[in-house]
């Protein structure tokens, strides 16, 4: 394939990260000289990807951070624009990051470059109005849950469903054994893995209520303990900086710098903030209690515009509440502690969601990398590019 041809891609944060290196993993072999540029991660970086701006730019989430976030986001947003009108790549692909992506695909669109946007914004969970943005903004939607083409297809937007790559990365039957074997964590033992968020700003409102959190499960099981993976070593600082260093040493935690997915699989029980990490826990087929705290103004609003009840991506896909879900004022110590004593002590709980948890992964499960390709690939062909 030609040296010349250029693919674009936006990826926000280390989800995305994930994602869009699933997608090159297939994509590449088949573009094995092609440039991959803009803004991404290590994953992304495996593929050949270069990253021409820090990924952690586009990290924010809230509706009142992202306005205090507005004119920064919009000047180098802008900035990014002039670029690409300029350089003309034979595709852009934005990696979900919808508050920044969207603007940016429309322009690119109207420009005649061709647009896909990997991964589908709630639209099913509030702001259904955002479809028509996205039919301006996109030429393909690549989506990651079953029940999100129908939307699409309805809509008249061109829709692949390409599964979700976490379904072919986490294993069906994860040893845990094995999983505590490599954190050097004796096997015997309750352990419970604080997944506080990867954002620094879901670390502000997590942070301390969760680790609140584990010091009320220690007075009712002395025994156990608790694994914290952070997404980076900025977060890993900024989490020591918000909990104080004697509270920390005081509590069983173990602190450490990625690995999220061995702790996953080494625990007994999870605590997770609302997001991917929601799923990978449901992957790893383990009872967890899904927790939010966010800016009191943007929840307010956000709570309003909500069409459905759930929040964590299982319960989601259940169209139920499998898992706890304790947000806002909710998420306090106490109510936390308890509903987790629920998830780690309850054996027939805990097998019921195996169960379900399994019937999930079968939903999700695509050759993600071979069909995300793909349809990159056809994309390239019809607006002849290739």
């Amino acid at each position: 394939m030609s040296a010349d041809l250029s693919i674009a891609m936006v990826a926000g944060e280390a989800s995305g990260d994930i994602l869009a290196g699933r997608m090159l993993s297939g994509l590449r072999p088949m573009l094995t000289d092609a440039r991959l540029y803009g803004i991404g991660g290590p994953a992304m970086a495996e593929h050949g990807f270069v990253s021409e701006y820090p990924m952690d730019k586009l990290a924010v989430r809230g509706l009142f951070e992202v306005i205090a976030h507005y004119r920064e986001l919009k000047a180098f947003r802008d900035s990014l624009r002039d670029q690409l009108l300029s350089e003309r790549p034979a595709a852009f692909i934005g990696v979900d990051a919808p508050d920044f992506n969207l603007d940016l695909e429309i322009d690119l669109k109207k420009a005649k470059i061709p647009t896909m946007h990997f991964v589908s914004p709630s639209i099913w969970a509030w702001r259904r109005s955002r479809i028509k943005k996205i039919a301006r903004a996109v030429d393909h939607m690549l989506v990651i849950f079953p029940f999100e083409e129908a939307i699409y297809n309805k809509a008249g937007i061109p829709v692949t469903y390409v599964g979700h790559p976490l379904a072919e990365v986490i294993p069906m039957d994860p040893d845990q054994d094995a999983a505590r074997d490599a954190l050097g964590i004796d096997r015997s033992g309750r352990i419970v893995t604080i997944l506080p968020g990867s954002r620094l700003s879901e670390l502000k409102y997590n942070s301390r209520v969760f680790v609140e959190t584990a010091s009320q499960l220690v007075k009712r099981d002395p025994t156990i303990k608790f694994i914290i993976p952070m997404a980076g070593e900025a977060q890993r600082l900024y989490f020591e900086q918000l909990v104080s260093r004697q509270e920390l040493q005081r509590l069983p935690i173990t602190i450490m710098t990625g690995n999220s997915h061995e702790a996953i699989a080494a625990c007994d029980a999870a605590l997770v903030a609302s997001g991917t990490a929601t799923l990978e826990v449901a992957l790893f087929k383990k009872p967890m209690v899904i927790s939010y705290r966010m800016n009191p103004a943007s929840w307010q609003i956000l709570r309003l515009m909500a069409y459905q009840p759930w929040v964590g991506l299982p319960n989601v896909m259940a169209r139920e509440f499998l898992v706890p879900e304790l947000l806002q004022d909710r998420a306090n110590p106490a109510g936390l502690a308890s509903a987790l004593w629920v998830q780690i002590s309850n054996d027939q709980n805990r097998q019921r969601l195996r169960r379900r948890f399994v019937d999930l992964h079968h939903d999700l499960m695509r050759n993600t990398a071979s069909q995300s390709a793909h349809a990159v690939m056809e994309m390239l062909s019809q607006h002849g590019r290739l």
